[in-house]
């Protein structure tokens, strides 16, 4: 169990703070993550990584030089908004473009896909890469079904290796995308991991079992058996990777022999002896090999073995000097501090003159969103029992944590003047940092998309609020890959966009336009009960959740109707 903390709503934050100031060296705090506190010269590419925390020393213990230049970080096992990536990124970015890493996991997916968009917008070049080395989260042939997990230490390492030698961003990509299919992992979980405050672990192991084929967000292993001595789980380990071994590899390989946060030292050590006799067995050649934690699951007992098959390019950046908290090796690469950062770069959010108009529905924006905050709070048990039946049964939390930091951010920004815009915007900002999970990255998106449609200058039009519900959809399904069936949130969004859309084209009042589709969200949301999951979590669990609705589609309707009640008063 994760026993130390103060309140669990302010761990991962907490935790962040601590790690910034121990290595002050290597590393600053800046709203969102970290980035270098040493300076990089003009015109390099800046790698940037990131993703949930709760995976300690994995990202932000690999800020430093030769490795990345800044690292985002999401709540306990949560994506970092696209938010919070495009602003770390902005402030590591040096001229040279910019090469986005993070594991391939849905919510990252779209918030970093996300960023990538904005900082484009804005004419920075940006490139992004999700590591796929987990074999057992899907076969060979399909990559990117894969997960990232303790393959993104080696793969961000010859990254930022290439990087640091001064490559363009091209090259960086091009390298960083051979490291990446490269590298595979596989590993075994002996007990499953607690988040901070919680009483039951995510999942568990039998005594004397072993869960076969982990994630590192909770998730439990593809298959179990009885815990194996050191000789035979090595074997295991090493089989299961040499199966994957390519045609033309030249038997020289980076290894990385991974705690995940439960399992010490001596244990890994021990387990090293037999892992080293079997690939060397196997004819391979260990190029400056690893032992010990880097990406870890809070504290969650096993390990995992990853493998990178190099040729001299590789290696050559597998081996380059490196000096962050998690990995020093090689010569002393000389830094000098980086110069600080203004109160433009890093204070607090600035809004530009909005009409008096605009500022008054930017507070009945407020409120409403409030509303709606209030809502899901009450719901939160029903909405995580929902999603406990073929998920993780975080939805209910998720939506309350989400909403109400945007009910909060909404409230700063009314008060700071900002118009309807800017309110939404903030909002959905505020929602994805602090939600997380993939419904967190889906309302954070939804919301900043749709304020696209509003203005801080002129009033609000029901046209404008149908055509930003239309805009925030479509980016909804483009990013998150979902369409109508699939049995997600899309499932009562689609009805309900579709329904206000109609019903505003026929002149109806935004009220009455709004109520009616509620209702076909409503509707919608309840006959996702019949549907079978085709993506996210519950794909892998079809009998549990036939019968019952899904919860994303569920809340996004009791959102919906919340609004209606609100508008008709």
């Amino acid at each position: 169990m994760t026993c130390i903390h103060d309140d669990p709503e302010v761990f991962a934050t907490t935790a962040m703070a601590g790690f910034s100031s121990i290595y002050a060296r290597t590393v600053r705090a800046v709203t969102g993550g970290v980035v270098r506190s040493t300076a990089t010269p003009a015109g390099k590419v800046a790698v940037v990584v990131g993703g949930g925390s709760g995976h300690y020393p994995a990202f932000a213990g690999f800020v430093g030089p030769g490795f990345a230049d800044a690292a985002v970080a999401g709540d306990v096992f949560a994506s970092p908004s696209a938010h919070s990536v495009a602003h770390v990124s902005r402030l590591a970015h040096r001229g040279g473009g910019i090469l986005l890493g993070f594991g391939n996991y849905a919510g990252d997916v779209m918030n970093f896909g996300l960023a990538a968009e904005r900082l484009m917008s804005e004419g920075i070049d940006v490139r992004i890469l999700p590591v796929t080395d987990d074999v057992a989260s899907g076969p060979a042939g399909q990559p990117k079904l894969r997960r990232g997990v303790a393959g993104d230490l080696v793969v961000f390492k010859i990254a930022g290796a290439a990087a640091e030698a001064g490559l363009g961003l091209d090259d960086v990509e091009r390298v960083a995308i051979s490291a990446n299919a490269s590298t595979i992992t596989f590993g075994v979980a002996f007990t499953g991991c607690t988040l901070p405050g919680a009483t039951q672990p995510l999942f568990t192991v039998p005594a004397q079992r072993m869960g076969i084929g982990l994630g590192i967000h909770g998730e439990p292993g593809i298959s179990e058996d009885d815990i194996l001595s050191a000789t035979r789980l090595a074997a295991l380990l090493v089989d299961r990777l040499l199966s994957e071994k390519p045609a033309t590899a030249s038997g020289r390989v980076a290894v990385v022999l991974n705690g995940l946060g439960c399992t010490k030292y001596e244990e890994l050590f021990v387990l090293w002896v037999s892992v080293e006799a079997a690939l060397k067995k196997a004819g391979l050649t260990l190029v400056q090999p690893e032992v010990g934690e880097f990406v870890t699951s809070l504290d969650m007992a096993g390990c995992s073995l990853t493998l990178t098959w190099l040729d001299e390019e590789l290696e050559k950046f597998w081996c380059a000097p490196a000096d962050t908290p998690v990995l020093r090796r090689g010569e002393i690469i000389a830094t000098e501090p980086a110069p600080a950062l203004s109160e433009e770069q890093e204070g607090p959010a600035v809004f530009g003159v909005a009409s008096a108009a605009s500022r008054a529905n930017g507070k009945c924006i407020a409120g409403l969103i409030e509303n709606i905050a209030k809502a899901l709070r009450g719901a939160e048990e029903e909405l995580g029992n929902i999603d406990a039946l073929a998920g993780d049964g975080d939805h209910g939390m998720g939506m309350t944590r989400g909403s109400a930091a945007a009910a909060e951010a909404a409230a700063k920004a009314v008060a700071a003047g900002a118009g309807a815009a800017s309110v939404l915007a903030m909002a959905g900002d505020a929602w994805a940092d602090r939600a997380g999970g993939t419904s967190g990255a889906l309302w954070g998106l939804a919301l900043r998309t749709w304020s696209s449609a509003l203005s801080d200058e002129a009033e609000i039009t029901p046209d404008a609020v149908a055509r930003g519900a239309r805009a925030g959809l479509d980016a909804v399904m483009r990013l998150g890959r979902a369409k109508v069936g699939d049995k997600t949130l899309v499932d009562s969004f689609d009805p309900f966009v579709s329904v206000l859309n109609t019903t505003v084209g026929k002149g109806q009042p935004l009220a009455a336009a709004w109520n009616e589709a509620a209702r076909a969200a409503t509707a919608a949301a309840d006959a996702t009960a019949q549907l079978a999951p085709k993506i996210g979590r519950a794909r892998s669990h079809t009998a549990r959740s036939l019968g019952h609705p899904d919860a994303g589609a569920i809340s996004l309707a009791l959102c919906a109707r919340i609004v209606a009640a609100e508008l008709e008063k």
